[in-house]
């Protein structure tokens, strides 16, 4: 009778591991490839160029076709943005990629390429930074990797907040002395 119960509880562990690691799984899966976008023309294709200021990278990718993204260019953008002080790449929101698409349609350069000053941190990159800046935020969405750091050549610093907060799709906040502004897909907010 022990031997059943012991059996049967490995059995159970078992399948709860497999059940949450297939689930794990299917939630990366459904929000990098099965999540849809929001409606539009079903062959337009979105594309984002960005420049890593850290790192010196370029990306030139179609991330969206239609309502549908597209799982390995979400990868490689996942990749992109990764925390450039440790390496650690995170899953991103797929909403941030939109916004950034419509940012540069918004100030007039849909082609442009962004620069990106800081996409995903790390907790520890985080900690980092706030301890050399009271501006970095303790709950960063950073570290949730639904924020980003950005500029547009050709573009002010003012320009771009002001276009973010006339789409008022999430947090907008500006830093006129570094000459970047960060933008997320959080609750509607400035600073």
């Amino acid at each position: 009778m022990l031997e059943y119960r012991l059996l049967r509880n490995l059995i159970l562990i078992l399948v709860v591991f497999i059940a949450s690691g297939a689930t794990y799984a299917g939630t990366k899966a459904l929000a990098s490839a099965g999540t849809k976008a929001p409606a539009s023309d079903t062959n337009e294709t979105h594309r984002l160029r960005l420049y890593h200021t850290h790192t010196d990278e370029h990306i030139d990718i179609v991330y969206r076709i239609g309502d549908d993204y597209v799982p390995e260019a979400v990868d490689q953008l996942e990749y992109f943005l990764r925390d450039h002080r440790t390496g650690t790449v995170h899953h991103f929101d797929p909403r941030l990629f939109d916004l950034l698409s419509d940012l540069t349609t918004e100030v007039g350069k849909p082609d442009a390429e962004i620069d990106v000053v800081c996409g995903y941190r790390t907790p520890w990159s985080n900690r980092y930074l706030r301890r050399r800046s009271r501006r970095v935020a303790k709950h960063s969405l950073h570290m949730e990797a639904m924020a980003i750091d950005i500029r547009v050549s050709g573009t002010t610093a003012r320009e771009l907040r002001d276009a973010a907060l006339s789409l008022g799709r999430g947090g907008v906040g500006y830093y006129p002395r570094k000459q970047f502004v960060h933008v997320d897909v959080g609750p509607v907010r400035r600073w």
